[in-house]
C-alpha cells in the first residue's frame, strides 16, 4: 500500500507578478539594512518546563497559535494563557486522576492544537512522550505501542478508525484519548476536552500538583522511532536538556522577535518541527500558524502572513519553481533579474530595498516572510541564492533525530548558501578520517545528543564513540567537510555511498543535485545496481519524468514510452559529460509511480532499491 500521498507537493498557484515598485527604485532608497555581524545573546534553559513557566508569565496575553478547527471557517487565535492553562489542566488530570505519571504515552495525529497541548504536558511532568508518524498503518502502530510499552494513546479524530483496528490487540493500554472530543469515559475511551475540564476543576479546588513537579534535565522524556530510511527503525531516547539546548543553540544565530510568526507545515512527530517549529517560537513569545495541509499552503500563507517558514528542500524548491514560472508567465523574468542586480548593488552600500522592489513575490507568500529555513536533506544552492537575492534570509540547518535535532545552523548574519551551517554553541563537529579533499564521516559532540537507542545497547555503542576524555561522539553516517571558517558542507551519506572496485567513492546526492537541474526530470534517485556475474555496481538512476515539459518540448499531447526514455536519456548524457567517467550514469529506469518517502520527504532508498523494477 502506498503511503504519505498527502505529502506529494501540490500544484501551487500564485498571483501574477507586476513588479510595479521596480519603476520607483529611486523613491525606495530610504530603507537601510540593519547590521547583523555578531552572535546574539545566548539563552541558558535547562528544561522545557523552565521555558514553559517563563513564557506563560511573560507572554500570557499574546497570541500563541492560529488554527482552523473547521476547514471552511476562520483561523482561531489562541493566547499563551489559554494554551498554558490547557496544558496544566490536562497534565493535572492525567497525573492526579488517571494515574499516568511517568507512563509512556503515544501521540498520533496531524498538526493540531491538541497535539501541541499533549506534547507540552508530557515534557512538563506527565511522562514519556512517544510521538509517532500519523501515516503508520495499523500493524506498525500496534508494533510501536507495544515496543514503547505505552499505557495510553492520544489520537486525533482522523485516526479514530485506525485506533479501532488496533485497540483489541493492546490490552496493556489503559486509555485511548481522542483529541478535541468532549466524550465522557466509556471503557478505555475518553475525550481530551473532558480530561482538560476535569483538570480545571481540580485546579479550581486548589490542586497545584502538576506545576510542582520538578523536572530532571537528564530524565528520559521523549521516545522517537526513526523513519528507517536506511535501516530498521530505532527508538531514540531524548531528555529535557536535549530539547532545551535546541533553544539555546538557535538563539545565538538567529534573532527572533515576539512579532514573528512560524508557519507549521511539517509533521510534528519529527524533532525538526516539534523542536524548531514549536518549542523555539514558544520560548520567544512568537506565534505559530498551523497549515491545514499541503493543498491549502498558498491560501494559508496569504491568510496568516507568517514571517518564518521551516521546510524540507522539496517543498522550498517547489515554491521556488512555481514562483519563477509565474514570473515567466507574467513576462517579468528580465525585469526581475535586472532588479536583483540593482538591489544587490544597493545593498553593498547599506541600502536595502529588496522587500519593496519584490513586493509582489512576497505577497504570494503572505507578505511578511523574512526567514526560510531548509533542513533534512541537501538543497540546490541556486534556490537559496535566489531567495537571498530577493531579500529573504535563507538559512540551512543540519542535525538528526539523534541530536534532537540541531547540530549546525547557518547564522543569520553569515548565511552561506550551500553550507549546512556552523556547529551551534553547544556542539562540536569534526571529520573522521578525512580524505585528500577533507571529506569524511561527520562526527558530532553535542548537548543535544540523545541518551541512546531504546533497549539497544549494541546499536548505541556502535553509534556513539567515547574518547579518552569521556566525550561522546555520534557517528552521523553523513559525509562532508569543514571549511577554514568551520562551516559544514555535506557531500553524501556513508550508507548511500557507492564504492567502485578501484576504491572510488560515488555519492548519489551529488549526481542527483545535477539531475535536479534537468527540467524534464521531476524526481530522481541514483543508486548502485547489482548485476549478476559482475563485481562492479552499475550506476543507475530511477526517474519520474516531467511529462508536461516533455510534451512541450516535443509539441505533442501524447507520448510513447520510447519518446520519454529518449528525451531523458539525452539529458542524462549531457549531465554525464560534466561528471568524471567513473561517476557517469550507465542505466536509466523510468518510474511511473511515486517514490516512497518518509514524512520529511526523503526517498526511502532501501525500499526503492529493493523493489522489483
Amino acid at each position: 500500500m502506498r503511503r504519505l500521498n498527502e505529502f506529494k507537493v501540490p500544484n501551487f498557484k500564485f498571483k501574477k507578478i507586476k513588479m510595479e515598485n521596480a519603476e520607483n527604485i529611486d523613491d525606495l532608497k530610504k530603507s537601510v539594512t540593519k547590521e547583523k555581524n555578531k552572535i546574539y545573546e545566548k539563552t541558558n534553559y535547562k528544561t522545557i518546563k523552565e521555558v514553559f513557566v517563563r513564557s506563560r508569565e511573560k507572554y500570557k496575553n499574546k497570541v500563541f497559535m492560529l488554527q482552523k478547527f473547521n476547514p471552511k471557517g476562520e483561523f482561531v487565535q489562541i493566547t499563551y494563557k489559554e494554551f498554558t492553562d490547557d496544558v496544566i489542566a490536562f497534565g493535572t488530570a492525567l497525573t492526579k486522576k488517571y494515574n499516568l505519571k511517568d507512563e509512556r504515552i503515544v501521540i498520533i495525529g496531524e498538526n493540531t492544537y491538541h497535539w501541541y497541548v499533549s506534547y507540552m504536558a508530557m515534557l512538563c511532568g506527565v511522562g514519556i512522550a512517544v510521538p509517532v508518524d500519523k501515516e503508520l498503518p495499523a500493524n506498525e502502530l500496534e508494533n510501536v505501542i507495544k515496543r514503547a510499552r505505552a499505557t495510553a494513546v492520544i489520537y486525533s479524530s482522523k485516526k479514530k478508525d485506525l485506533i479501532k483496528k488496533v485497540e483489541e490487540k493492546l490490552p496493556e493500554v489503559k486509555y485511548f484519548i481522542q483529541m478535541n472530543s468532549d466524550d465522557d469515559l466509556d471503557g478505555k475511551h475518553i475525550g481530551m476536552n473532558t480530561i482538560i475540564n476535569e483538570g480545571k476543576r481540580l485546579i479550581k479546588n486548589g490542586d497545584e500538583s502538576f506545576m510542582e513537579i520538578e523536572i530532571d534535565p537528564e530524565e528520559f522524556k521523549v521516545l522517537i522511532f526513526t523513519s528507517g530510511t536506511t535501516s530498521n527503525s530505532k527508538g531514540v531516547m531524548i531528555n529535557n536538556r536535549n530539547l532545551a539546548e535546541n533553544i539555546n543553540a538557535v538563539s545565538t544565530y538567529v534573532y527572533i522577535e515576539t512579532t514573528d510568526r512560524w508557519f507549521s507545515v511539517l509533521p510534528l512527530h519529527h524533532t525538526y518541527e516539534s523542536s524548531i517549529g514549536f518549542l523555539l517560537p514558544f520560548a520567544w513569545g512568537a506565534s505559530i500558524a498551523v497549515c491545514q495541509g499541503l493543498k491549502y499552503i498558498v491560501p494559508d500563507l496569504q491568510e496568516t502572513k507568517p514571517t518564518a517558514i521551516i521546510a524540507v528542500p522539496l517543498l522550498i524548491e517547489s515554491i521556488y519553481k512555481k514562483i519563477n514560472k509565474t514570473i515567466e508567465k507574467s513576462k517579468k523574468t528580465g525585469l526581475v533579474n535586472s532588479m536583483i542586480h540593482v538591489t544587490n548593488g544597493l545593498k553593498t552600500i547599506g541600502v536595502d530595498v529588496k522587500r519593496k522592489v519584490f513586493n509582489d513575490i512576497y505577497e504570494n507568500l503572505g507578505g511578511n516572510v523574512r526567514i526560510i529555513v531548509s533542513a533534512a536533506a541537501p538543497i540546490d544552492p541556486k534556490v537559496g541564492k535566489w531567495l537571498q537575492n530577493i531579500g529573504v534570509c535563507f538559512l540551512q540547518g543540519y542535525g538528526l533525530t539523534e541530536t534532537a535535532p540541531i547540530s549546525a545552523l547557518t547564522p543569520e548574519f553569515d548565511a552561506r548558501v550551500g553550507s549546512a551551517g556552523k556547529a551551534v554553541n553547544c556542539a562540536t563537529i569534526k571529520i573522521d578520517n578525512p580524505n585528500e579533499k577533507g571529506e569524511g564521516e561527520i562526527l558530532i559532540k553535542s548537548e543535544t545528543l540523545m541518551i541512546g537507542y531504546y533497549e539497544d545497547k549494541e546499536a548505541t555503542d556502535a553509534a556513539i564513540e567515547i574518547d579518552e576524555h569521556g566525550d561522546r561522539w555520534f557517528h552521523s553516517g553523513d559525509v562532508g567537510y569543514l571549511d577554514e571558517d568551520g562551516f559544514l558542507y555535506i557531500t553524501g551519506r556513508t550508507k548511500n555511498v557507492i564504492v567502485t572496485q578501484n576504491g572510488k567513492n560515488i555519492y548519489p546526492e551529488e549526481i542527483e543535485l545535477m539531475l535536479g537541474e534537468v527540467k524534464e526530470i521531476k524526481e530522481c534517485m541514483v543508486y548502485g545496481k547489482e548485476v549478476e556475474g559482475e563485481k562492479e555496481l552499475l550506476i543507475t538512476v530511477k526517474v519520474i519524468p516531467n511529462y508536461d515539459e516533455i510534451k512541450t518540448e516535443l509539441s505533442k499531447n501524447e507520448l510513447t514510452d520510447n519518446e520519454v526514455y529518449d528525451v531523458i536519456w539525452n539529458r542524462i548524457k549531457e549531465v554525464n559529460h560534466k561528471l568524471t567517467s567513473y561517476k557517469a550514469i550507465k542505466k536509466l529506469e523510468i518510474k511511473k509511480d511515486e517514490f516512497e518517502k518518509t514524512t520529511t520527504m526523503k526517498i526511502k532508498r532501501y525500499v526503492e532499491i529493493n523493489k522489483n523494477n
